[in-house]
């Protein structure tokens, strides 16, 4: 996952060090030497994450953290500070000033990168949320939420799984400060079956259980729907960053060393909860807004409507970025045959299977919306050519290999799409005029278009269409697709 990393610090060798080894890893590093160069640099360069010294002259770490929650522009940036203090008391002040994580000097490559890593792609959601407010709220029919920093964190629903009797005896002790609602459980089995069971904020996980694996739990609890948007707290002991690195990637949103202590447990068990309560208003409020003007009635997809009106802000945000966003156009291949044959209630059954196959194979911020007939659209931010062809074929897969269970005598039919890709890179068109969402579908239609002469069944990328030839895959059978 690439995004673009701000690297803070007033000694230059340490944002050496650290451009070094983020641009390894295939990161694009912007740097500052200073805490108003650094809220320059945000506003000029809007990086994804920050990378944030605490001890600068004039204005230190601590009051630029502040001055970023403060603006509602880059309030949502998540903000990493990394410095030598070691102290607990630096590491609350730190997570109160609104800081995500607090990292020591020399800094762990692994935890670092699972870090960044982490962090990147809880801001590429919220993003997508608030970005999708602000088209709703742009049609009029959406109530602005207040930021994060304003939601309460009290009285939240916490799960935490640990078999230690006196860490678990300081954790419902110390939550109980803030009013929570703490249920217990002292093995993966129990937790998972209350956290299916119930419904919580915060789910707190050691990684010292005696007979069990934590990470395990973390990987179970981010493949059920159900939990797949609560909040992981995992504890750990110092010697064990591997495997907290390991629970970052897995999906995990924070971690706290052993052992406890409880201020900095407060602080951070506060801010998951405040960025679930404002994650929860957001998709509340957004899905309160949506009606049958924005949303097609038979499939529950976005409509051709709200598409006009999302596509272009997010071409905005991706050229303002350098970052491309892909279209996929694809239709359902002979499909009046299927009308024809069996009915339109059938041919109803397949358009809603086709929108749920492609919605549960694709990213939670990506965009699906049907045009209208048989066709729909798929728009993936921050997403090149070689990765939307690659999501294309996969899709295309899905729905050409498992056949449709259907009302109809038969009992079952193939189906298949043919797809035509285009990607908007942020660079303008052949006529100079940057990419417009009509410009983007359009060269998405005619690489649609070479599919289906090329024999259907097909991904056809905008760039290879003229050069399209049928490929390996036999076209369907006009009887049954």
């Amino acid at each position: 996952m690439s995004a673009r990393v701000l690297v803070v610090d007033d000694v230059l060798p340490n944002v050496k060090l650290l451009a070094a080894k983020l641009t390894r890893e295939y990161f694009d590093v912007v740097t500052a030497n200073s805490g108003p160069e650094a809220l320059e640099r945000i506003r000029s360069h809007a990086p994804d994450i920050v990378l944030l010294d605490v001890m600068m002259p004039g204005m230190d770490g601590f009051e630029v953290c502040e001055k970023i929650r403060s603006d509602p522009a880059t309030m949502h940036i998540p903000v990493v500070m990394v410095t030598a203090l070691s102290d607990v008391s630096d590491r609350v002040r730190g997570l109160q000033a609104g800081a995500d994580d607090f990292l020591t000097k020399p800094v762990n490559d692994v935890a670092l990168f699972a870090r960044v890593r982490s962090l990147v792609r809880l801001k590429m959601m919220m993003d997508e949320w608030r970005l999708r407010e602000s088209t709703s709220g742009q049609l009029g029919m959406l109530v602005s939420t207040d930021s994060m920093q304003n939601q309460s964190a009290e009285g939240a629903r916490v799960l935490v799984v640990e078999d230690s009797a006196i860490d678990l005896d300081k954790l419902t002790e110390t939550l109980g400060r803030d009013r929570a609602l703490v249920k217990t459980a002292e093995s993966c089995a129990a937790g998972l079956e209350l956290a299916l069971a119930e419904e919580f904020e915060l789910v707190v996980i050691s990684l010292t259980l005696m007979r069990e694996d934590g990470l395990r739990l973390c990987s179970q609890l981010r493949s059920q729907e159900r939990t797949r948007q609560v909040p992981i707290l995992l504890l750990a002991d110092e010697a064990d960053m591997d495997r907290v690195a390991k629970g970052l990637e897995l999906g995990a949103n924070d971690y706290l060393i052993k052992p406890i202590d409880r201020n900095e447990l407060l602080a951070r068990t506060r801010t998951q909860v405040r960025r679930k309560r404002y994650q929860d208003r957001l998709r509340a409020n957004y899905e309160q807004s949506l009606s049958l003007a924005l949303t097609d009635s038979l499939t529950g997809l976005f409509n051709r409507r709200y598409l006009s009106a999302h596509l272009p802000r997010l071409l905005d945000r991706g050229g303002g970025n350098n970052k491309p966003v892909a279209a996929l156009l694809f239709d359902i291949d002979h499909f009046k045959v299927v009308n024809d044959s069996w009915g339109h209630g059938v041919g109803d059954e397949v358009l809603k299977d086709v929108a749920n196959r492609a919605s549960r194979n694709l990213r939670n911020f990506d965009l699906v919306a049907r045009l209208g007939g048989e066709e729909f659209v798929v728009i993936m931010p921050d997403t090149d050519l070689a990765q939307a062809s690659m999501v294309a074929e996969r899709l295309r897969r899905r729905i050409a290999d498992e056949p449709f269970k259907v009302s109809a005598p038969v009992g079952e039919i193939q189906v298949t799409v043919s797809m035509g890709v285009a990607v908007a890179d942020g660079r303008p068109g052949p006529d100079g005029r940057p990419e417009t969402g009509d410009s983007l579908l359009r060269r998405a239609d005619m690489a649609l278009y070479q599919a289906k002469r090329a024999g259907r069944n097909l991904v056809i990328c905008d760039q290879d269409a003229e050069a399209a030839m049928p490929g390996s895959d036999a076209a369907p059978n006009p009887q049954t697709a």
